[in-house]
């Protein structure tokens, strides 16, 4: 499906150069895998690798001062932002509000992998429990 959703003429490049910058080591056990701050690719969002192989854990609950993205990339999650309970696949990408408490937790059976992007160039949290 073709797509025209601008004029690219009407957008100007900033200057910035594009950027890499190495986000985990698939080799590198435990569940934190990485992140990428935004700052060290000039850009607006910081990105985290989550994944754990335990049906029940998963982040303790925490809180942030920007919304949280988490795209579930294998596995399932069960997601605790603030009253809400949402259970999501692989494939599927959930949003944890600003200032929402949030968690959430590997339901099995198998790997959870997660990609979690923090809108905001530096990661900022609050650990609730």
């Amino acid at each position: 499906m073709a797509r025209k959703d601008f004029d690219p003429d009407t957008v100007q490049p900033d200057g910035r150069p594009p950027a890499r910058a190495v986000l985990f080591d698939p080799a590198k056990p435990g569940a934190w895998r990485g992140s990428v701050p935004g700052e060290a690719l000039d850009g607006p969002v910081t990105v985290l690798a989550y994944g754990n192989d335990t049906p029940g854990e998963g982040p303790r609950l925490h809180v942030h001062p920007y919304d949280e993205t988490f795209v579930v990339v294998a596995g399932r999650a069960r997601f605790f932002v603030g009253d809400e309970v949402i259970e999501a696949g692989a494939g599927e990408v959930v949003l944890g509000p600003k200032g929402v408490p949030h968690r959430f937790e590997n339901l099995g059976p198998g790997r959870l992998q997660t990609i979690d992007i923090h809108h905001s160039p530096r990661w900022i949290q609050t650990d609730l429990d």
